[in-house]
């Protein structure tokens, strides 16, 4: 099941602005930094995470714990005033990695635990 990501502004029905819930933001900051390659963005080229370069790495064990060294270390540079990472789970399935995230929202202390895909079939 794919869940719809919001950012900090959207539309509601009836065509005015509203302000995404907190926890839906911060699902949505994540993909962010996970799926922007460093260098994308011009006046923040170390942001990011390389993700994405490395969906067409051979699989491997050793892919699988790079990832999740680069994925935790860029959601602690990024993220660590809004959120404090507990885990990062990286799996490698035929030509898609998957990557789990457990974190904690710090301002309401509520815990979250969401997949992210990258790969095949996305």
């Amino acid at each position: 099941m794919t869940q719809r990501v919001f950012f900090p502004y959207q539309f509601d029905g009836r065509g005015r602005t509203r302000d995404a819930d907190e926890a839906r933001w911060i699902r949505g900051l994540i993909e962010q930094v996970l799926f922007t390659a460093p260098g994308e963005r011009v006046m923040r080229a170390d942001f990011g995470s390389g993700l994405r370069q490395l969906v067409f790495a051979p699989n491997s064990p050793e892919l699988a714990a790079t990832t999740q060294f680069l994925v935790q270390g860029a959601l602690q540079q990024w993220l660590a005033d809004l959120i404090t990472v507990e885990t990062v789970e990286v799996r490698a399935v035929d030509a898609a990695l998957y990557v789990t995230v457990q974190y904690v929202i710090r301002r309401t202390d509520m815990r979250e635990r969401q997949e992210f895909v990258q790969g095949a079939g996305t």
